[in-house]
């Protein structure tokens, strides 16, 4: 079973609240799941939007097993199922007639270190949060660093962006490998920036993660979601800065041992 079927065999079997938030360039469906109560805390927790991070969307699929128990959580566990496929299985998990122009891109017929989704974008960089800005960007379809022909030009980044403000998060939280680190700035003002670093560190204290800044960055969804909307948001690095991309199955066990209760303890503290 390959990681989409994972994520979509759970869902189709997920007795909670869920949607499909729309599809990707592939036409696969984008799944949210809901878990934990109503209340004054809703959180936005999404995985794998880098195709070489797709195990990432195994800890999604933990983070709903778990729960949480105060206020709630809404779970993306695969933002680019189309990219996690092509990672892990290769061109056939994609149509005969983007093949070429895939092949074209990486040059080679490995794609387990492509980042993008199925139209070349980095959907992370596609985001209007200083777009087409950040260190390394590109501006013409690749495996990784292409910010798209314009803000949410993927379908995979507007359909989170939709999803995004029609739920009105406290808080989002992005799932990442690897390097054990979090990130959490990105141009608050100083009153908004003491408050989300005071959260940063409930996660920081729960993973065993430092604390990190990425001066150069621009367009990722985090930033969007400082920037923009204006709420704490964060990205977690999991897994180990010695290994290599991409992480699988056997380093799961690791991941979920340090990241499992993210969620529960980030909004206790909210709450």
């Amino acid at each position: 079973m390959d990681v989409y079927e994972a994520v979509t065999h759970y869902f189709e079997r997920y007795r909670g609240e869920k949607r499909i938030i729309g599809t990707s360039a592939e036409g696969r469906k984008l799944y949210a799941m809901f878990t934990g109560k109503r209340g004054s805390v809703v959180g936005i927790s999404q995985y794998a939007i880098h195709a070489r991070e797709w195990v990432t969307a195994l800890l999604g699929i933990e983070h709903l097993r778990r729960s949480v128990t105060n206020g709630g959580v809404w779970i993306v566990p695969l933002m680019n199922p189309d990219g996690a496929l092509l990672c892990d299985k290769g061109l056939k998990t994609v149509s005969f007639e983007r093949q070429g122009f895939l092949l074209q891109l990486n040059r080679k017929e490995d794609f387990s270190l492509w980042k993008a989704n199925a139209e070349g974008v980095d959907l992370n960089l596609n985001f209007p949060a200083r777009w087409g800005k950040g260190r390394g960007n590109i501006f013409t379809p690749a495996p990784h660093g292409y910010v798209g022909s314009e803000p949410l030009s993927a379908p995979e980044s507007r359909a989170l962006a939709l999803f995004t403000e029609e739920i009105v998060p406290n808080y989002t939280v992005s799932w990442h490998t690897k390097g054990e680190e979090i990130y959490w700035k990105f141009h608050q003002p100083l009153s908004r920036m003491k408050r989300d670093k005071r959260l940063a560190k409930v996660l920081s204290r729960e993973t065993g993660y430092p604390l990190k800044s990425t001066p150069f960055s621009a367009g990722g969804y985090k930033d969007w979601c400082v920037e923009s909307l204006k709420i704490p948001a964060f990205t977690v690095e999991v897994g180990s800065d010695e290994k290599k991309h991409p992480l699988g199955f056997e380093d799961l066990p690791d991941i979920l041992n340090k990241n499992l209760d993210a969620l529960e303890k980030l909004n206790g503290a909210i709450s």
